[in-house]
């Protein structure tokens, strides 16, 4: 029987591509005064999420995983229908949402003793989880039954690298990141960070002075990475991601296609996402970067 996939906010799918594929998105909440709470998406836009934190510049939003009864309300209609789940989470060392998921499924089940549901940790964020979900929908529009679904995907969970850089450090001092000397020393000096998240977590930092060296940097990190590890992009799912629109961007994609093309890397196109709010409360509106994971073997 063909499953069904869930998938929690921070994956950051396009809004179409989840109708069109019938993806169930469980979204995150975020607030800006620690008393009203709204869903991603629903109650707020990604859109209006950047214009609040540019707008209230001393402003530090805080994200809140979805309920236990918001993941009930999302496998209850499956498991009525006795329709497999697939639910797939941001990675267990940045949020609750996967304990929170896990607790809903042993409710469901215990009601519906025919349901069949499975969490599943993708050990990434953002974009990467965007990628893994996408992976799920082909297995799954290829008729794999769930069980053989979850087996080939769990061969892919730590092939997931981000490359990125933001344009403010206050958002990572706040977040426990950095420390508050050093995120007022490079505010005064021009300094941005590159940042790199690998293995279900985000890696210490480096520095570069200027926006636009910082983005060079990204990318020369992200070829070096490729050359290093002998990898082959026609077997990896590719993205950019950004906050808001920004100018550089351009910048950094024709960068991105002409030091690609000077390495010997084949690539005609790739995907552009939009960093969600579970990752941008820690990055400011500002992020830009990219991340690639290995498709699985089928």
């Amino acid at each position: 029987m063909k499953f069904e996939i869930i998938c929690d906010g921070a994956a950051d799918l396009d809004e179409i591509y989840t109708q069109n594929e019938h993806i169930k998105v469980v979204p995150f909440y975020v607030t800006f005064d620690g008393e009203q709470y709204l869903r991603e998406r629903i109650d707020i836009s990604i859109a209006g999420f950047y214009e609040q934190m540019i707008t209230h510049a001393d402003c530090f939003p805080k994200t809140s995983m979805p309920s236990v009864q918001d993941y009930i309300d999302a496998f209850t209609p499956f498991a009525q229908k006795n329709v497999p789940v697939l639910c797939i989470c941001l990675t267990k060392k940045f949020s609750g949402s996967l304990q929170a998921a896990m607790n809903a499924k042993m409710a469901v089940e215990e009601e519906y003793e025919n349901a069949e549901i499975f969490v599943m940790d993708s050990e990434l964020a953002t974009d990467l989880e965007g990628l893994f979900v996408q992976e799920a929908v082909r297995l799954r529009n290829m008729d794999l039954e769930l069980q053989e679904a979850v087996s080939q995907l769990e061969k892919i969970t730590n092939t997931g690298h981000i490359f990125f850089t933001t344009k403010d450090l206050k958002y990572l001092e706040h977040g426990g990141r950095i420390g508050k000397a050093a995120s007022i020393a490079g505010s005064m000096l021009n300094i941005k960070p590159i940042l790199h998240f690998s293995d279900g977590e985000l890696q210490p930092a480096e520095i570069c002075r200027g926006r636009k060296k910082s983005l060079q940097k990204v990318v020369e990190k992200f070829i070096s990475y490729l050359k290093e590890q002998k990898i082959n992009l026609k077997e990896y799912l590719f993205a950019t991601g950004i906050g808001v629109e920004v100018p550089e961007y351009e910048f950094f994609q024709e960068m991105l296609m002409q030091r690609l093309k000077e390495e010997g890397f084949e690539i005609g196109s790739w995907q552009k996402m939009q960093i969600g709010s579970t990752i941008g409360v820690h990055t400011g509106p500002y992020p830009v970067g990219l991340g690639i994971l290995k498709k699985c073997e089928i």
